[in-house]
């Protein structure tokens, strides 16, 4: 396969280093996007195999910076073949525990990252790929099916990004684009560290019968393969990969 190049959103920690890291060792050129942290960015790309690779910045939440993001992308990797929307945060805010500015705010924190700023990724991203075709793959959730109470905008940003990934399906095949999601459940990675390492860490290993979690490497293996030219039939498709932990 002839070297591809790819942009991995949340690339500097977990899932994202994860994915970047795939990537690159199948000889693409990878743009490692961060939104402030440099320093873990820089420690991502020093240790990605071949060459050709960049860092990219920007806050999802602020349109003109996604698109000179993807713009910068673009440039540095002398071209665009693959999105991976992968960046996204995780902010508890129960509705009986919280005041309801708190949850104003993690509402439209949550869903101008989540959502939309993966939605005004993809736009900048399309009008690169729109001659040549490419692949864009959606990090979304469990939580989009099995629910999220201690964290409902985290849910529901999930669920429509699978939502949108499908209607981007539908839109973009004509082009040459294919657009697939998977939706983890929990995965050894900095935002679920808290959870992992409280007294609930052993019942959410529990919830998959092989007792465990998944490790970034895991879910980066499906990206990967969903990216590939083999896999242009999936588009449209929402690959589940939580070890049976929560089936539909």
């Amino acid at each position: 396969m002839a070297q591809r190049a790819v942009l991995v959103t949340g690339a500097s920690r977990g899932i994202g280093r994860a994915v970047a890291e795939a990537f690159a060792g199948q000889g693409d050129r990878v743009a490692v996007h961060h939104r402030r942290s440099p320093d873990l960015a820089a420690q991502v790309l020093a240790g990605l195999p071949g060459d050709g690779h960049a860092v990219v910045r920007a806050d999802l939440a602020d349109a003109e910076a996604v698109r000179q993001m993807v713009d910068q992308a673009h440039a540095d990797l002398g071209g665009l073949d693959v999105l991976v929307n992968n960046a996204g945060i995780y902010l508890p805010h129960p509705v009986t525990d919280v005041s309801y500015q708190q949850w104003q705010d993690i509402w439209r924190e949550t869903l101008a990252v989540n959502l939309t700023g993966a939605a005004n990724v993809t736009w900048c991203a399309v009008q690169h790929m729109r001659q040549a075709g490419g692949r864009i793959i959606n990090v979304t959730s469990r939580g989009a099916y099995r629910g999220e109470p201690r964290h409902p905008a985290y849910g529901a940003s999930k669920a429509a990004l699978n939502s949108f990934g499908q209607s981007m399906a539908r839109a973009l095949a004509p082009l040459g684009i294919a657009v697939a999601s998977v939706a983890p459940g929990y995965v050894a990675t900095d935002m679920a560290s808290d959870d992992l390492n409280s007294p609930r860490g052993a019942e959410l290993r529990a919830q998959s019968p092989f007792n465990r979690i998944a490790a970034p490497e895991e879910i980066a293996a499906a990206v990967v393969y969903l990216a590939s030219p083999e896999a242009e039939w999936a588009s449209g498709a929402v690959l589940d990969l939580n070890g049976a932990s929560y089936l539909r």
